[in-house]
């Protein structure tokens, strides 16, 4: 029996309700009258595409978006039809929507649960409603308990939380609560996000008027999260996601492990076949593009073995899973020494450590200071020479 590699695929509902200020994400609040063709154009994407994976075994599928639970039963029902006709998808796999409070129904819930989604990932953020308001989000957080309690009625035993720390006028104090109250809904998984403001968002023209938390606090904030979640039985296995015990994001972890995956709508990025690939970030363009057969794809890439190496380092030191010696000059052909001794300068300040069985990987500590020590180690890294094959 030949066996087949496994392949994740990401669809991307670019639609909203609204859009969140601190979004930069490629998302299109008011675009309803666009969804019946931006479905036909998915499912006739999925469909053109398929031949190419028929090596693969899909085991992860996720929905993300902007809000993919805005589209409705029917048509995530619909796309996901498309997937399970066309590809070799896993019986195990985890197929996973996002979804935001406003937008969560019983009947949305149990058509999807029958359609073969088995875990959600629902975006809360706070419990302040004060500041949900002032981010833009279209909902409350009785909303979001109420959604939660859904979820669950409807047969959902997967499900993660999303929330944000470092908000406007959020303190400390707020932020623990933030966690000892969403933490009463016993859910599966939770990833807590820094606030980031990116340029280009609403939020960026007024952040030095809004009360942000200064750099101090959101490591304040994120130490106790880490704490918060482990005495409450999570497990950290990536700066920003903690789990129960073996329910950690399988899809998104294909991400930081240098799994392949196809990405499928505008500006879904796809790593596949050795080639990396993003797709138009433009709706029309990419609906007009699957209508007339003309070209979707953007910054189609062969990765070069050593900017892999690098990515290996980068993305791998995300995970508290880390990295190991060995793997590192068998995959890349690149010694391994330099980077120890950046790992064990960073030792002394209790940002990386050591497994037992070698791996190295950085402590909560070391999270919070990762682009310095990731510099550092890329900077080793280019200044090697390649192992001599035997």
């Amino acid at each position: 029996m030949k066996i087949r590699r496994p392949l994740g695929l990401y669809v991307h509902i670019p639609f909203c309700k609204s859009k969140c200020v601190y979004c930069d994400f490629y998302s299109l609040p008011r675009s309803e009258d666009r969804m019946d063709a931006y479905t036909d154009a998915l499912c006739a994407h999925l469909t053109e595409t398929a031949p190419f994976a028929a090596a693969y075994a899909v085991d992860t599928v996720y929905f993300g978006g902007g809000t993919p639970s805005y589209l409705g039963e029917k048509r995530l029902g619909r796309i996901l039809k498309t997937i399970e006709k066309r590809y070799q998808v896993e019986r195990d796999a985890e197929i996973t929507f996002e979804a935001n409070p406003d937008s969560v129904t019983d009947r949305l819930l149990h058509r999807l649960k029958a359609e073969g989604f088995n875990r959600v990932s629902l975006g809360v953020q706070c419990d302040n409603d004060e500041i949900l308001k002032k981010l833009g989000r279209p909902h409350t957080y009785a909303q979001a308990v109420t959604a939660y309690q859904r979820i669950r009625k409807a047969g959902f035993r997967n499900v993660s939380l999303d929330l944000m720390y470092g908000l406007p006028g959020q303190s400390l104090h707020d932020w623990q609560e933030t966690l000892e109250n969403v933490l009463k809904l016993n859910p599966e998984h939770m990833s807590c996000y820094g606030l980031k403001v990116e340029e280009g968002t609403p939020l960026y023209d007024v952040k030095d008027f809004v009360g942000l938390a200064d750099d101090d606090t959101q490591a304040d904030m994120y130490m106790a999260a880490v704490e918060a979640l482990r005495n409450h039985g999570f497990r950290q296995y990536e700066i920003s996601n903690f789990c129960r015990k073996g329910l950690y994001s399988r899809h998104n972890t294909k991400y930081w492990t240098g799994g392949e995956y196809l990405g499928f709508g505008p500006s879904a990025s796809s790593d596949f076949a050795g080639k990396r690939f993003t797709m138009v970030r433009d709706l029309q363009a990419y609906i007009q593009g699957i209508q007339t057969g003309g070209n979707i794809m953007e910054d189609v890439q062969e990765i070069p073995l050593r900017e892999r190496a690098g990515e290996y380092l980068m993305l791998r030191l995300r995970t508290t899973a880390g990295i190991l010696a060995e793997e590192y000059e068998r995959t890349f052909m690149l010694p391994f020494k330099p980077l120890e001794e950046v790992l064990l300068k960073h030792r002394v300040y209790y940002q990386t450590a050591q497994g037992e069985d070698g791996r190295w990987y950085l402590t909560p500590r070391g999270f919070l200071v990762s682009n310095d020590i990731i510099s550092d180690l890329l900077l080793a890294q280019d200044d090697s020479e390649p192992l001599k094959r035997l």
